[in-house]
């Protein structure tokens, strides 16, 4: 059990000596199905110095699920990447290539932006 007093919500003092707050413990956020992923494909270019990334948004799961999906991205397109956040970025610009690959997955995707 943490002893961050930060998480604290509302108690301030207690002139209780047995007292002992209880911390609610964070839920794990379990992975949706593919088939209940929302994900958006687009093309970004803010803050990298003019230099195109693909951005798949919208993941909904465990970090290590979206290690995984980045990595699949990743080596199917032959380039670098992350994926952190719930966001994978693929650099450079994959978005027909990455789209076809969720849906061949059973991603539920679709191109966003301009």
């Amino acid at each position: 059990m943490s002893k961050n007093k930060k998480n604290r919500e509302g108690v301030v003092y207690s002139t209780n000596p047995d007292f002992e707050y209880d911390y609610q413990q964070e839920g794990q956020v379990t992975t949706l199905p593919p088939q209940q992923q929302n994900l958006r494909v687009q093309l970004d270019k803010k803050a990298r110095s003019g230099k195109q990334v693909t951005l798949v948004t919208g993941f909904v799961g465990q970090d290590e699920d979206l290690q995984a999906l980045g990595k699949l991205l990743k080596n199917k397109c032959a380039v670098g990447g992350s994926a952190k956040d719930g966001e994978i970025f693929i650099q450079g610009d994959f978005r027909d290539k990455v789209l076809q690959l969720l849906v061949d997955q059973g991603y539920k995707a679709k191109k966003a932006g301009g």
